[in-house]
């Protein structure tokens, strides 16, 4: 068992004996001759005492010294050893969310059979419904993306410096391939190779792989698209120059080993976002996109060919810079789809939309969603190799019939640079409010489409059975009462 878990499990320990003997920290510090900064650092399984000084704990707290230090815990808190001893506690960097450890160890032992109830709850779900530990530490980095609004002040300024240091001048756009080969080459002593994936059968649908070593070495799909390397180089740079040690070593990644390693992959991808797209500059592109009365989808290319980058990559760097600085949420999706069938694959929820959870979003009551309509529109249009020249680009207005919110969507479709049967959509929606028209001026442009969508939830025949025997119930109660 590791240390970390000894630690935390005699902190349990000794926290839950206190409590239970009635004990106030400062008082059960007092008796046995400590400092209570040192007994919380101990009860946070921070801190392991020696052993003259649990002895003397044991001795206050009328405990055996060798049930104390047993790593064994009572029946009632076995499910909590599990949830503990677990990757996703022991990877998980709590500070980041404001928490540690000892934290979640006291929440614990305030209550621990309740917590340990809890717990085994909470392990019951994850086994019946199959959810992999990779799934969850992305749920928890999107969390932390919608916590901060997806904006991240300390990238924006190393991706600044990185540009100034390296004089990447951010008139002088789209930075070019060339120029972060250069970097890359001269600077970090990269090689690089763009010929073995594409090359390899097995490995052709990697867009990259990287190869650690004293001259480190970065392999590029030559079937990527330019604007893709561009950003594999920016990212891979973000790595190096953020320091960020534990990460993914393929992209896409094949395995999350934690949630620093995911947390790290979204960090340098931040960052090349923030080199490729200059804040300054995309601000400046995003307030004129804005202003117009009429949509204007030609603005939106125009940004994909002023910085030379793909649908989603813009798509993202609006996501991290609209809600700071225009002040409105907003969500992102990205979607695949291939005859007829859409998958999503990435979101970001910053305006608590009810939005899909299901993989296969084949049913007709998800066709409003303009990320799919683009799909099979694309589809239906068929030749979509003349998407890779011009996407399909996309604007629409939901009004939902239930919860009466109204949504303004835009969005751009084209097919995927290593699976080009396969077609990738990305979107970014706003609830409509009088604060957003303020904002985005095109929001009354009457010749957006409007779609109307029936939200209210599905009554099926079972549903309503259910409720008319539950009317009938409270009828009888009530009668019965009365007699």
């Amino acid at each position: 068992m590791k240390t970390e878990l000894i630690n935390i499990i005699f902190g349990m320990k000794v926290r839950q004996s206190r409590m239970e003997a009635n004990m106030s920290l400062s008082e059960f510090a007092s008796r046995c001759a400590l400092s209570p900064s040192y007994i919380t650092e101990i009860e946070k399984g921070r801190k392991y005492p020696k052993t003259d000084k649990i002895l003397k704990m044991a001795s206050v707290l009328e405990k055996d010294y060798d049930n104390l230090v047993s790593i064994k815990l009572s029946p009632s808190l076995t499910h909590l050893e599990t949830i503990l001893s677990s990757p996703l506690v022991a990877e998980f960097p709590f500070d980041e969310f404001g928490l540690d450890a000892g934290d979640i160890v006291s929440i614990f032992t305030r209550i621990p059979d309740k917590a340990s109830a809890l717990a085994h709850a909470i392990l019951e779900i994850v086994h019946h419904h199959n959810i992999k530990e990779e799934h969850f530490l992305r749920a928890a980095l999107r969390s932390y993306q919608e916590m901060h609004e997806n904006y991240f002040q300390d990238l924006e300024d190393m991706a600044s410096k990185f540009a100034k240091k390296y004089k990447l001048d951010d008139t002088d756009l789209p930075l070019s391939q060339q120029q972060l080969e250069d970097i890359m080459c001269n600077k970090f002593g990269y090689t690089l190779n763009t010929t073995d994936l594409v090359e390899h059968p097995l490995l052709s649908t990697y867009r990259s792989v990287y190869i650690d070593g004293k001259k480190p070495k970065l392999l590029l799909n030559a079937a990527m698209r330019p604007s893709q390397n561009k950003f594999l180089l920016a990212r891979e740079m973000g790595y190096r120059y953020l320091k960020l040690e534990e990460r993914a070593h393929t992209s896409a990644p094949d395995r999350v080993e934690s949630f620093q390693q995911v947390l790290n992959d979204f960090k340098a991808s931040y960052f090349a976002g923030a080199l490729l797209m200059p804040r300054a500059a995309i601000l400046a592109d995003i307030q004129n996109f804005f202003q117009y009365e009429r949509w204007n989808e030609q603005l939106l290319l125009d940004m994909l060919a002023k910085y030379d980058v793909t649908p989603e990559m813009l798509f993202y760097r609006l996501s991290e810079l609209i809600p700071q600085f225009f002040g409105i949420r907003l969500h992102f999706l990205r979607f695949n789809g291939s005859n007829g069938n859409c998958k999503l694959i990435k979101h970001l929820n910053m305006n608590a939309m009810l939005l899909p959870n299901i993989d296969n979003l084949s049913k007709r009551n998800y066709d409003h969603w303009l990320a799919v309509r683009l799909l099979r529109e694309m589809a239906a249009i068929g030749k979509v190799e003349q998407f890779n020249h011009r996407p399909l680009v996309g604007v629409q207005i939901d009004n939902f019939l239930y919860s009466r919110e109204r949504i303004l969507s835009f969005g751009i479709a084209r097919p995927l640079a290593l699976s080009p049967q396969i077609g990738s959509s990305v979107t970014i929606g706003f609830r409509i409010t009088p604060e957003l028209k303020n904002v985005i001026r095109f929001v009354d442009d009457s010749l957006i489409n409007i779609t109307v969508v029936n939200d209210e939830p599905d009554n099926s025949k079972a549903e309503q059975e259910k409720t008319e025997r539950e009317a009938a119930l409270a009828q009888l109660i009530t009668e019965m009462k009365k007699a």
